[in-house]
This record gives structure tokens, sequence and C-alpha cells, in this order.
């Protein structure tokens, strides 16, 4: 249940006051059990949310009556404006804030019109005339309010949607936090919010296609590690035709898989880096092994990943990763002395695992046979043991025994220069891929990933995204690059709804 805003601090404070006195008292000491305190709490902190929204919808009231304010966000809006845009004075509107505080104020509309060459076809339905375009207001564009909610009432209800295991589960944690909407509006706020962010990493790669991505110099001088791999998950597409009896379209689900990276800084110990300056990097898509190479370029470029002291690419042994991955850095202008290419130990050993099984009838004989292997691989002596391998090979077999060894050693012998474990490990440099590994589970299995669950491409990319922001610690800065993102709102391709809809009737 919504709470109109008072807009008056003495008043809300006191309404707390009056809230919170009979929370303080003690009573019957004997009354209290972990049960009666938890209620207690929750009661507490309700009533201090309250008085939260209270304050920040006096704020939000202070900001739009500020005499420079809609001369501010008209200029910080410019680019917004287009083709013949016109004032159409001011209109109400309500935001929503935490506590399930509403704060109504009003504020100036900007009307957009329509070019001639676009105006067919353009008219909504029943509308009479030539298309009126899209408007905007611009002092809620300019705070991030456009949603109708507060900022940190979009992104905590963004961050629930995104990070919880379902959108029954965000809009019941919201709750608990004095953020009452339906699941439906939670579901809307989380993939507007998402597909700005979607937009911005657009922005970024016609930019890169354009020439006019600047190269950063965050990895400059670096050790810089990159993980590659992918994960599963089901998609759907619907069904062209009529729609059904129960007014729905049939769809079709097939599995895809999302590939991911993983980009950091590694400090002399070799321990992974995570900091203002030297964030951690991940991300990742659903467009096929074309899109997830232009993505991955336009991060390389932005983050200077050319002029790092060392490269190391680990990744399992997918060709597709060490046929395109090595030829992009080297066109970016990494030198080749410069990249380290290194197949996961833990798949290298998987490798030696099969070659022992398939070599040796006894579980135990095979067991043996892999540990003392698996040292030897770990300690850089890959050549010793290609040759053990071989002479193993030498020895009668069956046909069916040889091609199940032929396999690994091939795996083995085919490309030596990416086991040189005994030489990474000397740099202080990881030999494992559990940092991609653990994104892969953070991402994609812990939500996208399920029983039953079937994603449009479109929603499916936009919790991919945000979920990679979050796993990195960098939650916050996706926060302010949307947030922000409309301020640019002409080199964004985002499809708004009509600014109209937010007045109050």
């Amino acid at each position: 249940m919504n709470i109109p805003a008072t807009l008056d601090l003495n008043q809300a404070i006191e309404t707390f006051k009056q809230t919170i006195a009979p929370l303080l008292a003690v009573g019957e000491i004997s009354s209290w059990d972990g049960v009666a305190l938890k209620a207690r709490e929750e009661a507490i902190r309700a009533a201090a949310l309250v008085l939260a929204g209270q304050v920040i919808a006096l704020l939000l009231h202070e900001l739009s009556e500020h005499p420079d304010s809609q001369r501010e966000a008209n200029q910080r809006t410019r680019s917004s404006r287009g083709f013949m845009a016109r004032s159409q004075g001011k209109r109400r509107v309500k935001v929503l804030t935490v506590g399930n505080v509403v704060v109504e104020f009003k504020v100036g509309y900007i009307l957009n019109g329509v070019s001639q060459q676009k105006r067919k076809g353009k008219r909504k339905a029943g509308q009479r005339g030539p298309s009126q375009g899209q408007g905007f207001y611009p002092l809620l564009r300019w705070l991030g309010l456009e949603e109708q909610v507060s900022p940190l009432v979009w992104s905590v209800v963004a961050a629930a949607g995104m990070l919880s295991r379902s959108f029954a589960q965000a809009t019941e944690q919201l709750q608990q936090w004095g953020i009452e909407l339906s699941e439906k509006r939670v579901v809307r706020l989380t993939y507007g919010f998402g597909q700005i962010g979607l937009a911005l990493t657009d922005q970024w790669l016609a930019q890169l296609q354009q020439g006019q991505l600047p190269t950063g110099q965050t990895f400059e001088g670096q050790r810089v590690g990159l993980s590659v791999d992918g994960g599963r998950t089901r998609l759907r597409y619907n069904k062209r035709g009529r729609r059904r009896a129960t007014k729905r379209r049939g769809y079709r689900g097939h599995w895809r898989e999302p590939k991911l990276f993983t980009l950091y800084a590694i400090d002399e110990q070799g321990q992974r880096i995570n900091t203002v300056k030297l964030p951690v990097i991940n991300d990742g898509t659903f467009t096929g092994i074309e899109g997830f190479m232009s993505l991955l370029e336009m991060y390389l470029v932005k983050l200077g990943v050319v002029q790092a002291q060392q490269v190391l690419l680990l990744a399992d042994g997918a060709p597709w990763i060490w046929h395109r991955i090595p030829a992009l850095l080297e066109r970016l202008g990494l030198p080749k002395d410069r990249l380290i290419e290194l197949i996961d130990f833990y798949h290298a050993s998987q490798h030696l695992k099969d070659f022992a099984e398939a070599a040796f009838s006894k579980a135990q004989v095979a067991r043996k046979w892999f540990e003392a292997a698996r040292s030897s691989l770990k300690r850089g002596k890959l050549a010793q043991l290609l040759t053990q391998m071989q002479q193993i090979l030498a020895q009668k077999h069956t046909r069916q025994q040889r091609k199940a060894m032929t396999t690994p050693f091939n795996y083995f012998n085919d490309q030596p220069q990416r086991f040189a474990y005994g030489q990474v490990q000397a740099m202080n440099l990881p030999i494992g891929s559990g940092a991609i590994e653990s994104l892969i589970r953070q991402v994609v299995n812990l939500r996208l990933k399920g029983n039953g669950k079937f994603w449009l491409p479109e929603h499916a990319e936009i919790l991919l995204q945000g979920r990679c922001y979050w796993a990195a610690g960098r939650w916050d800065t996706f926060c302010a690059e949307i947030l922000t993102a409309k301020l640019d709102a002409k080199r964004l391709e985002i499809v708004e709804p009509n600014a109209s809809d937010l007045a109050v009737a």
C-alpha cells in the first residue's frame, strides 16, 4: 500500500517517533524470545524505511521546485530533443521511493515531432492526424526517474530481478525492504534497466566498427589473465501463425551456449586483482562466435590489453578459442612473445585419465599411472610423458583400446606449447581456469539454466550481462552507466515508452 509523501520533515519525524515509541517498550520480560525480537526488528525496520522514503520524497520535491532545475534539466538532456521539439507545459507525475512512499510533483514535458519522411505509418491505433512522436520529461530523464521510481529503487529492483533465482522470489525480497511492487512491474523494471545496458554495449561496438573507440590504458604494464568458456541455456523462439485458444503462441525451445570471458590483472603472487583502477571485467553473449569475438575485441581495445606486460590466455581445448583469440590479439598489436597460451590443467588432466583408463584394465594400475603422469605434466615434463605414452601405445592392444588412447595422445602431441605448466607456475601465474568456471556457475547455472526455464533471447542477454557485472563486483558501476545513459540518448537505440503515459490522470 502506497504512502503519500507529507513533504514536511518535522511531521515525518514526529510520525516516526509515534510509530517507534511503542516498539521500544520492553513490557513483560518473560514474553521475549528470538521470535519476538525478530518481529520487533522488522517493525522498526519498516518504520525507518518509511521515514527514509519521506526524506527522499522531500528531496525530490525540493529538486523539482528549485528555480534552476528546469534549466539544468533542459541543458543536460539537450541531445534527447528531436525534430521540432516543443514544450507542452508542466504535468503531474508520481514517483515511488523506498518505504513505498509516493511523491507527486509537476515537471515540464517536451514533445518531439516526427519529420515528414518518418510520419507515414507512425500513428497509433485510433489516432487522428499526423504522428506526434515521442515525448519525455527533461527533469525525470536527468535524475533517472523516468520509470516513476527513484534511482535507488530502480537499481535495487533490477538487482533483485537479475540476481534472485526467480522474479517471484525477487518480488518477495523487495517487499521485506519496503518496496511493494507486483511481479509484473518487477519484471518490467528489470528488463528496462538491462535494456539500457545492452544499448550501451551496442554503442561501444558501433564505435569499434567505425574506428572511433578510444584505446584505453587500464591494463598497461600489467600481467593480464584472459579466460574463456561456455555454458548451457534453453532459449525459446515463438512459432509463427495464429495464436492458440489460450491467446498464446506456441514456441520451440533450443539449447544454446552463451560464451563468456573474464579479464583481470594478476599481481606478483599470482592472485587476481580487483580494484577501482584494475577491475575484473566479465561479459558474454548468446550471439555465437562472431558476436562473442566482436564483444571481446571491444573490451580488449577499451582496456588497452595490447599494452600489457604479459597476457595469459587460459581456456579448455575448444579449437575455435585457439584459432581465433591469439590471431585477434596479434592483429590488435600484441607481440607474440607477450602471449602465453595455456590449456586449463583440470581439462588436460582429464585427458590423461582417459588415456590411463583405456590403457590399463585394472583400475588400481590405471589410477597409479594417472597420478604419476599428472605430476609429471604439472612439473613441465611433457616430453618425457609423451615418450612414455608412445611406448604404451606400441604395446599390443585391441582396436578399440588403441582408438581410445590415440585421441588423448594426439591432444597433447599436437599442441605441446599449451602445456607449459612448470614455466607458468615459476612465473607465479595461474594454471587453472577456476575464475571462468566460477563465473559460468554464478551467471548461467544459478539463474539461466534450470528445469522448465525457456528464455527469450533478448531477456537472456539482459540477465547474462547484469549478472556478469555483479559477479565482477561492478554492479555500482553498471548502475551509474545506466542511470546517466539517456543523457546521450541520440547515440543509444533504446525502445522507450511514451512519456505522456506517466502523467497523473
